[in-house]
């Protein structure tokens, strides 16, 4: 979880060190509903932040991956508007968000304000993507930057895979909603996968099938 959590972060602080700098002025190929969505992820999901106290690093990284959320939804909205593509990111994130509003009510470890709002934030996180996805599809193509951040987002929730295995041998824990979640979303990365070893790392550019 550790290692998993960590490498999300470097990947998501390197991409908004870039939008900062203005290295890549352009984000056609990213859609701010997606990045809405993670910013709701991990606002519903860090709400303890105001009724317990783990540690400082604790503390420190969920107030970061906030803070990361709503700086990538500032640069795309406010600072890049001019470049951003509206017109092709028209996924229907209410078709998202009532569902999995709905199953966290129903199925979730303890019926209570703040455990129904984290089982929300694990269900929306494992499909979050689908605007970003859909967008990629409409466009047929992606700037290769952009690409390389949701390989880094997609490895990642791999590795939270990984960690549950891990920690079912050796601690005996095991948390079917968060399992169940991220297969969901790792399997929704599995085309945008392929597509990234066959074409990005052989240096070519993102390109869908006419």
């Amino acid at each position: 979880s550790f290692y998993a959590s960590n490498s999300a972060l470097v990947a998501e602080i390197k991409y908004k060190q870039i939008l900062m700098l203005g290295l890549w002025p352009k984000i056609e190929s990213i859609s701010g509903k997606s990045q809405l969505l993670f910013a709701l992820v991990f606002t519903t999901r860090y709400l303890d932040l105001f009724t317990s106290f783990i540690s400082l690093y604790n503390t420190s990284m969920k107030l970061i991956y906030i803070a990361c959320s709503y700086a990538t939804v500032y640069l795309i909205y406010m600072k890049f508007k001019a470049t951003y593509d509206g017109n092709h990111d028209t996924f229907r994130v209410e078709f998202l968000i009532v569902p999995v509003g709905g199953l966290s009510f129903l199925v979730n470890h303890d019926f209570s304000p703040l455990e129904i709002l984290w089982t929300f934030s694990i269900y929306l996180e494992s499909v979050a993507i689908l605007p970003q996805l859909f967008m990629i599809s409409k466009t047929g193509e992606a700037e290769t930057i952009t690409t390389h951040y949701l390989f880094f987002l997609g490895l990642y929730r791999a590795l939270y895979l990984v960690n549950w295995i891990w920690r079912y041998y050796f601690e005996g824990f095991f948390d079917l909603i968060a399992v169940v979640a991220g297969v969901v979303q790792t399997v929704l990365y599995c085309d945008f996968f392929y597509l990234y070893v066959t074409k990005v790392l052989k240096g070519k550019k993102l390109s869908l099938p006419a």
